[in-house]
């Protein structure tokens, strides 16, 4: 396997860390605006079933947008990391760590999918209190740990690449 991964990071370096950063800058970058722009924007919604419709559609549709993203990062991930990183050097326990942040991420990402789905399944039963029970930890907690962790595994990926 790490002789593939050898050969493919030796002939698609390039193409292998595009992807990389696109799918980071698409995930991260979608959780922040949906953080900081979407999420305020919509406790404007006076009706709170209207608000609460409309943000189980948005962050349905985030979810599904920043999934196939989540898979290139890390299995592009997997390919840089098994190609250039030594085990025990300093270069090999920084591609572990950051791909354990990206894999820490990805469970909280499946947790909050998880909630969302909760939380649309209450609604549509007319169980209000419910699905703002199951969707409250997403804005408040879920996707601030993931930004914060999104943030450092991009400070750890300039850092790999030297600059």
């Amino acid at each position: 396997m790490k002789e593939t991964a050898v050969e493919l990071f030796n002939n698609y370096a390039f193409f292998l860390v595009f992807l990389h950063v696109l799918g980071a800058i698409v995930w991260v970058g979608g959780m922040i605006g949906m953080r900081l722009a979407v999420h305020p924007g919509l406790q404007h919604i006076d009706d709170p079933k209207h608000r609460m419709a409309r943000t189980l559609e948005i962050v349905r549709n985030l979810f599904a947008l920043v999934l196939p993203f989540i898979v290139l990062i890390l299995l592009t991930g997997l390919v840089m990391g098994l190609a250039v990183g030594a085990p025990g050097t300093d270069l090999a326990t920084v591609v572990y760590v950051k791909e354990g942040i990206w894999l820490v991420m990805t469970a909280n990402y499946a947790a909050m999918v998880y909630r969302r789905n909760v939380a649309e399944r209450r609604f549509v039963s007319g169980d209000m209190a419910g699905a703002r029970e199951m969707m409250a930890p997403i804005p408040n907690l879920m996707l601030p740990v993931n930004i914060a962790l999104g943030v450092l595994a991009l400070v750890l990926g300039i850092y790999l690449r030297g600059f």
